[in-house]
């Protein structure tokens, strides 16, 4: 997790990261001791099991947490007793090595004898040392790795800077990506690709997975040879070594390593080894992320044994890794040890609190000074598999801990009327502004001005001398200038109100930050069907304490758990863990009974190297277990869930190792809310987990009690509704069974922790503290807007959207139904709600709604299609099954009639009736079609134009018909999916067409709407709590007090721009206009009332609608401005209809971007969206302009479809330069990995890079656009549909012009074609598709001779991380 924050006289955990930047970085180092006061000095660590020890009665065991700032050692003494200490894990002036220090003190204390730091530690009384480190995580963090060399596959030389090609922050236009980790890139000849049996093939080879493979091009290691001399000779010495297929095909990697050991590189990294795993992109960031940290933890653990007698020859020495278990020293790799530090604090609570708390499931919070760790344990540990860390995606066991950007150093903020908790932090210098150096206003000094911290309690380190105490005044202070702006905004804002205290003020702040960190437990837990009340919330780190009976109260939860080592609680994971080794190997057998002996013989060799690696390291075979994986996902999607069945024992129709396609189901029911039980299951890998038990257990000797507790002091302490009187106790004095009324507050040397009222704390008999918390009291929240009630029902709303789905992290599901749900009033009088980005669609099938904010949020039409009313309160009623209305009709801003949506209703509590509108976005199945892989409206004849009005499409539109209203109208405008039947008959429909068919994928067109209809339920069920909660008129008002937050948000966003050109004597009225390639103009004027804070957007002498697909339905138009709004205003802002309430909108009737009913849009949606953009951005001169395109294309035959949009380059800006290979604005699908789109397609992808030089110079440059070749294997028709052919896109302030886009065919006998921007065209094998999208536009002159600004150098922090974080990124894309 991140720094500690401040919470009592001793510092918190020694968990995670950043490196540096504690809040309380300077207390150690005036209150170091030995045996930290208030925790038992004695306890018996027994070891039931002294084998896995290796060790004789009397020696010492040593369990060390290396942290970012604080060093924590755990030491099992001769004699059973134990002994903690805390220290810093950097003090150069003192010492060299942290935990060599710890336990030369340890040893020294325990000895009675002196020894000196300058000689090694005699190491016969030590028997063993595990330790966990933040070495490999702050090297990531700060980029401080090994200097590294990339070696990949020819023409895949910036695969791994163009990723997945989506961006990580929508809104963010200067698109800050995270910095490569490899310095060079040498490409390697060789190619490796799936036998087809073409004509000419070479001789098949049989890989690991047991696909046949053909050798198109061994690897030129003569070529290599000279190369690598040269890496040398420029000082690199480790390598990553990524070549495609080589997952299932490793032996042109070996060679390649081979050839640099030979040479002399000190570490060589193979992707084939580092984690042999389909997909390219994660394997070849894990392989450079294991290059780049090996050799950096190699040299710290050589450091660290230099500083004992024989370098620990005889001690064993273990590590933790980041999937939870211990490894030998010897194995511990940089791609494995990210998580090492923070891993502990999960195995400890999941050893202690579980047991303890009789089983139940437990959910770990660890609050710390910039961040909050979120984990859930409920007797397994719970592991991702792909997951990113400091912006790197590592494909690797790692537990699931999910990093929040919220802790006791987050900032505070009042933004357009709402209480803004982070994700900026104060960090250690300056600190909070109680430290006494001018620092900014933080959740610290809320909870001191609350009372809820004790200044005395502290020494007197703050300040500039440090020799000063903690400072209520600066806290007071610094909180009373956001007091000032709150109440300013209360008495003059829409709502007049009275004014609020201070303490109000911190409260709400509080209260904020406390929602703020129940998102992602709530995702942990009701997002994956569990229930959160069901939990034990485990409590440990610095600040934690403080918040964590709120935490457990607003998520239902009645018990808290405390342990007596909160503050070590990592260094006691490691001394309670056991070592694991794990072996994985890659496989493509189908799960069906001709392949359970193959699947159990697989797993019974990789068992058999669990288990002979364990025994190795001296545990018996009675103390190893061993438990089967298999990584399954349906055919034909992309989320593998991994599966034990240690919960379903073997069956007749099973593998031997147990029935694993019945925890599958299980598993995917439980998490996606269907199953596709027509659909065959795939094994993607085979995985054994081997554990050696340590046997060991803390056993706890209980303080007799002698009375009852002795209150150390009064204070009091501000809770709702003011002042109470608190006791203060001390933990070292309360002994079993003693029990505290909140409130009160409990001091330890560790942490502060706070009893609410209406809770109550007891000391157990193990020594820790079990707080009973009491329900909440009943909300008295009315209907009239409260800022602090804005930000919490913010933070509400956003977990109800955030999805009932985050399980799927990194795997994309193209059948699941998409989680966010847009929320709007229910029946009140503005219609728009909360808009969640389009849902993630899986690569190389996904549907890319063009507008990544949403067409249907954009306006009006998001809840009621232009001119058409909402149906009747109570008509949809309670829908289940396939029962919930589709909407997607090109007039509300869908792109055509292949895309259907789901938009259900329900019955609320109270009587009243919720139509949430759809985001609820299926993958793109081509319902309706002209030819195989083509896009429908592609072509120009008035047939294509009217596709959709034609009868059979109406009787399609009828055939979903459930009732009368609204769901009669033709075209799809909204029906409902009544039946499979019906729905069957309807899909097929339009086959009866001449020269068109029906779906193609029935059965995923029939998975996707139940996977939509499942995720919309799952939203009612949740709003229905919500408003249960609160009731149904206070969720509908502030549903409304939502708009009017985004509007004023929008309204000052406007009026700074406004003032700005006033001040510079420039006049408010901007303009801006652009062409599509066809040379119809976009043109704006923009007029600006500063009074207001409004503005007129008029785009006026716009052209006509077009004879082609570029038209944009007016809801696609307001869709980009939304988008551009919300960049614009530059913070985090719920995004929906309220903020178009300042905005009027001029849109010519019968123009490109109003056109007529009839009129074919798909390229508006996809392309004419940008133009847009495009323009509203140039008229505000926020940036050049980007790439201005989707660059579709599509591939299709009889028996596959194909369909995908690319990256080019991004807009330079004023203080930055455009990201290279990148989607930008309208769009943010993710591209396929290139061997999922060989293995899946027949095609070969030749060349994905960078389109070097096509940025436009400035003094800021325009991001490069980039080159893919596409080679096909077979007859297909090839369709693209693409923009910036003829027109450049645009720099600014002197900035030049981005390099136009161009598509070239490639045929067989070597002529190569222009293609066009627009066309469908028939290849043959041998072909080569070859796409060069555009670059983006310079920013300013590329003569300027000033000096790039410093935020150009410092590279954006990545710290949040989880499969709570990659599903929210995977939201965003499409």
């Amino acid at each position: 997790m991140g720094m500690e924050s401040l919470s009592s006289p001793h510092p918190s955990s020694a968990q995670g990261c950043p490196p540096v930047d504690d809040p309380q970085a300077s207390l150690l180092t005036h209150c170091l001791c030995p045996v930290l006061p208030g925790l038992p000095a004695e306890e018996s660590l027994l070891d039931s099991s002294p084998i896995t020890m290796g060790s004789p009665e009397g020696r010492f065991h040593f369990a060390i947490d290396r942290g970012g700032t604080f060093t924590d050692v755990f030491a099992q003494c001769p004699g059973g007793h134990v002994r903690v200490l805390k220290l810093l894990s950097e003090d150069p002036a003192n010492y060299v090595d942290a935990p060599t220090e710890g336990i030369r003190r340890i040893l020294e204390q325990e000895g009675g004898m002196l020894l000196p730091r300058d000689r090694p530690l005699d190491t016969s009384r030590i028997a063993s040392i595990r330790m966990g480190t933040t070495v490999a995580t702050n090297a990531l963090l700060e980029r401080r790795g090994e200097r590294v060399a990339l070696l990949v596959t020819r023409g895949f030389r910036d695969l791994l800077h163009v990723g997945t090609q989506a961006r990580e922050d929508l809104f963010d236009l200067a698109v800050p990506m995270p910095e490569m980790l490899y310095e060079e890139v040498l490409e390697v000849d060789e190619r490796v690709v799936l036998y087809r049996g073409e004509p000419g093939a070479g001789t098949p080879v049989k890989g690991r997975t047991g696909d046949l493979l053909e050798v198109q091009q061994p690897v030129d290691l003569g070529g290599l040879r000279g190369k690598l001399e040269g890496l040398l000779s420029r000082g690199i010495r480790s390598l990553a070594v990524v070549l495609m297929h080589s997952y299932t095909w490793a032996q042109h990697e070996q060679q390649v390593g081979a050839l640099a050991r030979e040479l002399g590189f000190t570490h060589v990294s193979l992707s084939s080894e580092a984690m042999p795993m389909v997909r390219i992109v994660p394997r070849g960031h894990t392989a450079c992320a294991d290059a780049y940290l090996t050799p950096t933890i190699q040299r710290y653990v050589q450091g660290f044994r230099r500083g004992f007698q024989g370098q620990l020859k005889d001690v064993q020495v273990l590590f933790m890794r980041s999937d939870g278990g211990l490894a030998p020293v010897d194995s511990f790799s940089g791609s494995r040890a990210v998580l090492s530090g923070p891993a502990g604090g999960v195995v400890g609570y999941s050893a202690t609190t579980y047991r303890v708390e009789g089983g139940h499931p437990v959910i770990g919070f660890d609050m710390g000074g910039t961040s909050t760790d979120v984990s859930r344990y409920a007797g397994e540990f719970e592991h991702v598999f792909e997951a990113s860390t400091a912006g790197v995606t590592l494909q690797a066991p790692q537990l699931d801990i999910n990093t929040v950007a919220a802790g006791g150093g987050s900032r505070l903020f009042f933004r357009s009327g709402l209480f803004v908790v982070g994700p900026e932090s104060a960090g250690a210098h300056p600190g909070p502004a109680c430290y006494r150096k001018g620092g900014p206003v933080t959740v610290t000094d809320a909870n001191l001005v609350l009372g809820r911290l004790l200044p005395a309690s502290f020494p007197c380190i703050f300040g500039p001398g440090e020799d000063q105490p903690l400072s209520l005044e600066a806290s007071r202070k610094a909180l009373e200038t956001v007091a000032t702006e709150v109440n300013s905004f209360l008495t003059n804002g829409p709502c007049p109100a009275s004014p609020l205290s201070l303490e109000e003020v911190a409260m709400g702040f509080v209260r904020v930050a406390n929602e703020a960190m129940c998102r992602p437990i709530r995702a942990l837990t009701q997002a994956r069907g569990h229930d959160p009340s069901a939990h034990v919330l485990a409590c440990f780190g610095g600040a934690g304490g403080q918040h964590a009976c709120a935490i457990a109260r607003a998520l239902g939860m009645d018990t808290v758990h405390i342990h007596r080592h909160s503050g070590l609680l990592s260094a006691l994971g490691l001394a309670l863990a056991d070592v694991v080794h794990e072996a994985q190997e890659p496989c493509s057998l189908p799960y069906a009974p001709e392949t359970f002996v193959q699947l159990d013989q697989r797993l019974s060799r990789l068992e058999e190297q669990c288990v002979d690696a364990l025994r190795a390291q001296g545990f018996p075979r009675a103390q190893i277990s061993t438990e089967s994986f298999l990584h399954l996902r349906y055919q034909g999607t992309d989320c593998a869930l991994m599966v034990s069945a240690h919960q379903h024992p073997a069956t007749a129709c099973s593998p031997r190792a147990g029935d694993f396609g019945a925890g599958f189901v299980e598993r995917y029911m439980r998490e996606f809310g269907f199953t596709i039980p027509e659909r065959p299951v795939v094994v993607d890998d085979v995985r054994v987990r081997g554990t050696g038990h340590s046997g060991l257990r803390l056993e706890f000797v209980p303080k007799a009690q002698s009375g009852p507790p002795r209150v150390d002091k009064m204070t009091r302490c501000y809770f709702e509704g003011g002042y109470q009187e608190t006791p203060v106790y001390l933990l070292g004095e309360l002994g079993d069974g003693h029990k505290l009324q909140g409130p009160c507050l409990i001091i330890d040397s560790n942490s502060t922790i706070l009893v609410e009222p209406g809770c109550q704390a007891e000391v157990t008999e193990t020594g820790d503290i079990r707080i009973s918390v009491g329900a909440e009291v009943a909300s008295t929240v009315g209907a009239q807007l409260d800022p602090i009630h804005l930000s919490i029902f913010s933070h509400r709303f956003m977990s109800i959207a955030d999805g009932p789905h985050p399980a799927a992290h990194g795997h994309l599901h193209q059948h699941q139904g998409a989680p966010g749900l847009l929320l709007c009033p229910l029946w009140a009088r503005r219609r728009a709600g909360l808009q969640r980005p389009s849902h993630p669609r899986a690569p190389g099938c996904h549907a890319g709604d063009g507008a990544v904010p949403g067409v249907l949020a954009g306006s009006d039409a998001a809840c009621v299609l232009r001119g058409q009313p909402r149906a009747p309160r109570g008509h949809w009623g309670h829908h289940t099954g396939l029962h919930a209305p589709p909407l997607h009709h090109p007039a509300a801003g869908g792109r055509r009639l292949s895309v259907l949506q789901t938009c259900p209703g329900g019955c609320l509590p109270g009587g009243g009736h919720v139509a949430e509108d759809p985001v609820a976005r299926e993958p793109e199945r081509t319902l309706i079609q002209t030819q195989e892989g083509s896009f429908p409206e592609a072509g120009s004849g008035p047939w294509v134009q009217n596709l959709h009005c034609l009868p059979e499409v109406e009787a399609l539109s009828r055939s979903f018909g459930g009732g009368g209203g609204a769901h009669r109208q033709p075209c799809w405008r909204s029906f409902k999916t009544t039946g499979c039947g019906a729905v069957t008959e309807a899909l097929r429909a339009p086959g009866k067409i001449p020269g068109c068919s029906g779906t193609r994928n029935l059965h995923d067109n029939l998975s996707d709407l139940r996977a939509q209809v499942a995720a919309n339920q799952k939203g009612i069920q949740l709003v229905g709590e919500l408003i249960g909660q609160y009731g149904l008129d206070v969720v509908q008002a502030y549903m409304g007090h939502i708009q009017a937050n985004a509007e004023l948000a929008v309204r000052d966003m406007l009026r700074a721009f406004g003032t700005s050109r006033q001040a510079r004597g420039l006049p408010l009225e901007v303009s801006a206009e652009d062409h599509m390639d066809d040379g119809s103009p976009i043109r704006l004027r923009v007029q600006i009332n500063l009074s207001q804070g409004s503005a007129v957007f008029d785009f006026s002498g716009t052209g006509p609608e077009v004879f082609g697909n570029l038209n944009a339905p007016r809801a696609i138009t307001l869709s980009a401005l939304i988008y551009c709004l919300r960049c614009l205003v530059g913070c985090d802002i719920p995004l929906n209809q309220g903020c178009l309430a300042p905005v009027r909108v001029v849109i010519p009737k019968g123009s490109i971007l109003d056109p007529s009913p009839e009129a074919a849009v798909v390229g508006g949606n996809v392309l004419t969206s940008q133009r847009v953009v495009d323009v509203i951005l140039g008229a505000f001169g926020a940036c050049a302009a980007s790439q201005g395109c989707m660059n579709n294309v599509t591939l299709g035959n009889a028996h596959m479809g194909y369909y995908e949009t690319v990256a080019g380059g991004a807009g330079a800006g004023p203080g930055w330069h455009g990201r290279s290979g990148v989607h930008s604005h309208m769009t943010n699908t993710r591209i396929t990995d290139p061997e999922i789109l060989e293995s899946r397609y027949p095609v070969i992808l030749r060349r994905f890079e960078l389109r070097l030089g096509s940025g436009g110079r400035g003094r800021f440059r325009g991001g490069d656009g980039v080159i893919r070749e596409l080679l096909f294997r077979e007859e297909a028709l090839l369709s693209v549909l693409t923009e910036r052919r003829a027109f450049q896109p645009y720099g600014l302030m002197g900035g030049e012009p981005g390099t136009r886009g161009l598509n070239l065919l490639i045929r067989k006998d070597g002529r190569t074609v222009n293609l066009g921007g627009k066309t469908s065209v028939p290849v043959c094998p041998g072909d080569v598709f070859c796409l060069r999208t555009p670059g983006g536009g310079g920013y300013g002159d590329p003569e300027d001779p000033a000096p790039l600004p410093a935020s150009l150098l410092q590279p954006k922090a990545f710290p949040e991380r989880g499969s709570v974080y990659e599903y929210r990124r995977a939201q965003e894309t499409v």
